[in-house]
């Protein structure tokens, strides 16, 4: 099984700024997520950005994390990310996982 976490910056690629309110990213996070039909999760974490000019910048990130999500629709998610959050460029990590559910009824 295969786990993939895109990270996307939320400061601006111009103005090297965050433009919204977090939750503004958070709610296109989620309504992307749910056009596309998969399974998901997301953190916020704070975190350092190389751009392609060299310049380094600080900035709050949203992680998401898709379980054996079909690679053309990560693809796809990522560059809707990357537009609509109007990004450089978003990270996209793959990587091979056990996983298991555990239920338990009273």
């Amino acid at each position: 099984m295969k786990k993939t976490d895109i990270y996307v910056g939320l400061n601006d690629q111009d103005t090297k700024v965050q433009k919204f309110e977090t939750e503004k990213y958070v709610s296109v996070l989620k309504r992307l997520c749910i056009a596309y039909k998969v399974p998901f999760s997301f953190t916020l974490i704070d975190g350092g950005y190389i751009h392609d000019s060299g310049e380094y910048t600080q900035e709050k990130t949203l992680v998401l994390t898709l379980i054996d999500a079909d690679k053309n629709i990560i693809e796809e998610i990522a560059k809707d990310l990357c537009v609509f959050f109007h990004q450089e460029s978003v990270l996209v990590t793959v990587g091979e996982i056990e996983a298991y559910s555990i239920s338990e009824q009273l």
